[in-house]
C-alpha cells in the first residue's frame, strides 16, 4: 500500500497538556491571593476536564466557545474547595485563570515527523474530538502551515469514532481510505473509528506500553508518518 495521506489525532498524538494543577495553583494565588494544595488543584482540574469532555462539541463557533468556556469555569469552581474567597471570584476572572493554566505543547518528535511526511509528499489532516479553538492552538504553535487540514468534532458535528468524520477528513486529503493511515492514542476513538472507515489504524503509545494484538503500535511519530 502506498500511503498518500496521514490522519492524526491531536491530544496525546501531536500535543501534550502541560501539568495544569501547578499552573492553576499559581494563578489562583497570584490573581486572587487564594492558596490551595496540589491535591485540591488536581481535583478541580479533573472536574473541569470531565465537564469539558462531555460538552466539547458545543464549542462549534466563537460565541458558543465563549459560553462553553464560561461553563467550564463554573465546573472548575465546583471542584475547588468550599471557600468564600473562591465563591466571590467572578466567572470571567476564574475562567481566565483556568485558560491560562491549560497550556498545550507539541511533543518533541512532531515537527520533524510532519516535515518528513510533507517532504515525502503525504497529505496531513488532523482529526480530533475538540472544540473549534484547536485551529487557533495549532496556529499559535506553528503547526498549521505543516498541515493540509484540521477537522474538529465540534465544527463537523460528529465525534470520533464516527465513520463520517474520518470520511470527511479523507475528502480534505483528497485520497481514498486505502491510501491513508490514521494515528491516534485511543482504541475506542481512533483505532475503531479509522477501521470503520476502512483506514489502516496505528495506535501511538507514548508511554511505551505494548498495544493489543492485531493493532499496529508505535511509541513515537518519527518514522511512522
Amino acid at each position: 500500500m502506498t500511503v498518500r495521506a496521514v490522519l492524526l489525532d491531536a491530544l496525546g498524538t501531536l500535543l501534550e497538556l502541560e501539568p495544569p494543577a501547578p499552573r492553576l495553583r499559581a494563578e489562583l494565588l497570584q490573581r486572587f491571593g487564594v492558596e490551595i494544595s496540589e491535591t485540591e488543584a488536581q481535583r478541580a482540574i479533573a472536574t473541569e476536564i470531565a465537564y469539558y469532555r462531555a460538552h466539547l462539541d458545543e464549542g462549534r463557533d466563537a460565541g458558543a466557545l465563549a459560553a462553553l468556556r464560561s461553563r467550564c469555569g463554573e465546573a472548575l469552581r465546583e471542584g475547588l474547595p468550599d471557600d468564600e474567597r473562591i465563591a466571590a471570584i467572578g466567572n470571567a476572572a476564574l475562567t481566565g485563570a483556568l485558560l491560562t493554566a491549560l497550556r498545550f505543547e507539541p511533543f518533541a518528535d512532531v515537527r520533524p515527523a510532519l516535515a518528513a511526511a510533507r517532504a515525502a509528499g503525504r497529505r496531513l489532516v488532523v482529526v480530533s474530538n475538540w472544540d473549534v479553538s484547536l485551529n487557533e492552538a495549532l496556529d499559535q504553535l506553528g503547526l498549521t502551515q505543516m498541515l493540509d487540514g484540521v477537522v474538529t468534532s465540534a465544527a463537523f458535528g460528529a465525534r470520533k469514532p464516527s465513520r463520517a468524520i474520518f470520511e470527511y477528513a479523507l475528502g480534505l486529503a483528497g485520497v481514498a481510505a486505502h491510501e491513508a493511515i490514521h494515528i491516534g492514542d485511543s482504541l475506542a476513538e481512533d483505532v475503531a473509528g479509522a477501521r470503520a472507515a476502512g483506514i489502516e489504524a496505528v495506535l501511538i503509545k507514548r508511554d511505551g506500553d505494548p498495544g493489543p494484538p492485531g493493532v499496529r503500535t508505535i511509541t513515537e511519530l518519527t518514522g511512522a508518518v
